[in-house]
């Protein structure tokens, strides 16, 4: 029956950066900071999670054996554990005169939320540097920041407050003129002013409190005192800060240990303890374990419930063996926790964890096609949702064999994409087909867009991200990604925008009114990224529309294509538009801006960081937004754009589509694959719901089926 299809034949995948970090979280509770233990991996095909650039090198093993004996120590921990340091620092860039997050308290302004994981029951210091008006980057230290105004700075752990610094207001000397922007100038003249203001207003800025073992929120805010200032109001559009702030954050220990505590990692581990386990140290809560097992039988409990999670499968006796051998090894040297690590840092480092292998029944000759294991179709489908390893409930029905019945998979594929866990499927599909990651990368010209700050930065990521993760949760049909009549800003995006009557640093759902502003062709996000630091580019907006919209790319630029013209013949300066027409009469690039030059011309009206204008250049030359396309269509600035867009729904499908088919199978779309892609398409029509197309990815024959190796 599958003598004639060919669902291709995906390489050995060895998880990349994000899965490594999601599956440590799934397999242990334990969240890690997977960019300082692993290198960022490269991408095929658009996606980073391609088999055939997932390469291994010698130095790479060497980071995964680093980030495997660290992270065990981390999960189970070490009772002669020394104290260590961790230092926090704050985007230079980043405005603090508002509230920083929801877990900061109301009313608050400025500061940071902090993720630290404490590695033991003991006493920990915890050391602020507040914001200067130098350069950091350079080492200009500058005076303290908003050191006139009096504050108290809060520090909480997991919300409750640990101490409250009265911080600036203090004055030495003799009353001066101010000085620029109240920084620093009543009191310049007087020696200890300068001092106060250079380093002295933060020299005390340290506390020491207990913390119990696992990760904890650690959260540093400033209180408003002037209740003429409500949180959330007036919170500026870019430029410098008058506010205080916070640079960064240092957490010193343990120091009186006390012992490992009760971690959520050492409860996911330990299902079981040992009669005789009194170790030193060891306090985790017995009284929620099976307690009274021999070492060995427990031993073997814990190893076999991490080998099964960590494998994607049950696990043999084989496997069993090697890690209690590994286990009695160093138990014999360091005690039963030891013994654990050890066998637990082996199977981080083991290629039956690092590897996604699928290997072939050995009674099939070469070059046959066969329906994947239960449980290779799990791991593909958690991998594709979740970027991580499967959890127990989809396990298990793999295990008996359920998951090949459609009902039940597709009952797994909707309770996965309702479930929390599908964030990871938002940021690494989302993000890299639409380029979102390359946000961090935008660098706006400081003097063309002087209002363009690390805040607004990172509200364009975060609007586009609710946006989207709302499209799929709520299965939202996929033209909405263009027509949608509602978005998510705050106060700082919706000022950019021109939307009124939004208030404070939280993102809310608004209705979107300006039909310019619709869907994602109206997000800075996507605006900015597609634009030069000094203006806009009308060729990459149009070159990313019939990427990532029409599914008809362009082909690359020939070689030695000249740059832009700024200036006409007469040496007078043109706009973009006229700029354009000069390189069109060249033939070699007459024909595929013929394709592009429409589209982006459409979008014109939006400048570099997505702001809408009339005018452009010194001259306020007026924005011509209207372009004809191939096919004689004339469009006038986004709203026609996006009506002919929706024309073409059939295409925009397929590009998402061969998108999704790529992302889930770890691989590129081969010409072998075209006939898949369609059918995806077709089953998803004619709403093409997120649901509908993910389900018809899920049921396509080359994510259910396999090659074996060819002779």
């Amino acid at each position: 029956a599958f003598a004639r299809l060919n669902p291709g034949r995906p390489t050995a995948h060895r998880l990349n950066r994000a899965e490594y970090a999601n599956a440590i979280h799934e397999l242990l509770n334990l969240e890690i900071d997977a960019e300082s233990l692993l290198p960022t991996d490269d991408t095929g095909y658009g996606f980073d999670n391609n088999g055939d650039v997932l390469s291994v090198s010698p130095t790479l093993l060497e980071r995964y054996l680093s980030a495997a004996r660290k992270i065990s120590r981390m999960a189970i921990g070490d009772p002669a554990l020394r104290a260590s340091m961790e230092k926090y620092e704050v985007p230079y860039e980043l405005k603090q005169d508002g509230r920083m997050s929801e877990a900061l308290p109301l009313g608050s302004r400025g500061g940071a939320v902090i993720r630290h994981y404490f590695p033991a029951d003991g006493e920990y210091v915890l050391r602020i540097r507040l914001s200067r008006t130098g350069d950091r980057a350079n080492g200009d230290g500058g005076r303290i920041r908003g050191v006139n105004l009096r504050r108290h700075l809060d520090v909480r752990l997991d919300g409750a407050r640990v101490q409250l610094f009265p911080v600036g207001g203090e004055r030495f000397g003799k009353s001066t003129q101010a000085g620029a922007f109240g920084i620093g100038g009543l009191f310049q003249a007087d020696p200890k002013q300068l001092e106060y203001e250079t380093y002295g207003a933060d020299a005390g800025l340290e506390v020491r409190f207990a913390a119990t073992t696992g990760p904890h929120r650690v959260g540093i805010s400033f209180l408003v005192e002037d209740r003429s200032e409500p949180e959330g109001v007036n919170t500026g559009t870019g430029g410098g800060s008058r506010e205080p702030g916070v640079d960064s954050v240092v957490i010193r220990g343990p120091f009186d240990a006390k012992g490992l505590g009760d971690s959520p990692s050492r409860r996911r581990i330990f299902v079981c303890y040992p009669s005789a386990g009194g170790e030193s140290g060891s306090l985790v809560k017995r009284a929620a374990l099976k307690t009274g097992d021999d070492e060995e039988t427990c031993a073997r409990k814990i190893l076999s419930a991490l080998a099964r999670r960590a494998y994607r499968r049950p696990v043999t006796e084989q496997d069993v063996a090697r890690l209690l051998g590994i286990y009695k090894q160093a138990r014999s040297g360091g005690g039963f926790e030891e013994g654990i690590r050890v066998a637990l840092q082996r199977i981080l480092v083991g290629p039956k964890f690092l590897f996604r292998v699928e290997e072939d029944p050995s009674n099939l000759p070469a070059g046959s096609v066969y329906r994947i294991s239960d449980v290779e179709l799990a791991s593909r489908l958690s991998f594709f949702l979740w970027s991580t390893i499967p959890d127990e409930e989809l396990l298990s029905l793999a295990e008996r064999g359920k998951l090949k019945d459609p009902v039940v998979l597709e009952q797994q594929v909707r309770r996965m994409l309702r479930d929390a866990r599908s964030a990871a499927f938002i940021s690494n599909f989302f993000g890299q087909w639409l380029q979102l990651r390359r946000i961090t990368e935008l660098s706006p010209d400081v003097e063309e867009f002087p209002n363009f700050d690390e805040n607004l930065r990172q509200a364009f990521q975060r609007e586009t991200e609710l946006f989207l993760e709302s499209m799929v949760r709520e299965d939202h049909p996929l033209k909405e990604l263009l027509d949608a009549d509602y978005t998510f800003v705050n106060e700082r995006l919706a000022q950019h925008y021109g939307i009124p009557d939004v208030y404070g640093s939280s993102f809310r759902r608004v209705t979107v009114t300006d039909v310019n502003r619709r869907g994602l062709l109206g997000h800075g996000s996507i605006l900015s990224l597609t634009s030069y630091p000094l203006r806009t580019s009308v060729v990459l907006r149009g070159v990313w529309l019939l990427t990532n919209i029409l599914a008809t790319p362009p082909p690359a630029p020939p070689a030695n294509v000249p740059n832009l013209k700024e200036r006409g013949e007469d040496g007078g300066i043109v706009s973009v538009r006229q700029q354009m027409e000069i390189h069109r009469k060249n033939p070699v690039c007459a024909s595929c801006h013929l394709r592009m030059d429409p589209l982006g011309f459409a979008l014109e009206n939006f400048d570099a960081i997505g702001k809408w204008r009339n005018t452009e250049g010194s001259e306020n030359t007026p924005i011509d937004s209207s372009g004809t396309l191939p096919d004689g269509t004339r469009i006038q600035g986004p709203g026609d754009l996006r009506k002919v867009l929706l024309t073409k729904s059939n295409q925009f499908a397929t590009a998402v589509a061969e998108r999704l088919f790529t992302y889930a199978l770890g691989r590129g779309a081969e010409y072998y694959d075209q006939p898949f892609v369609r059918k995806i398409r077709r089953q998803a029509a004619p709403d093409y719901r997120w649901s509908s197309l993910i389900l018809a990815v899920v049921k396509s024959e080359p994510f259910q089926m396999r090659r074996t190796l060819e002779p």
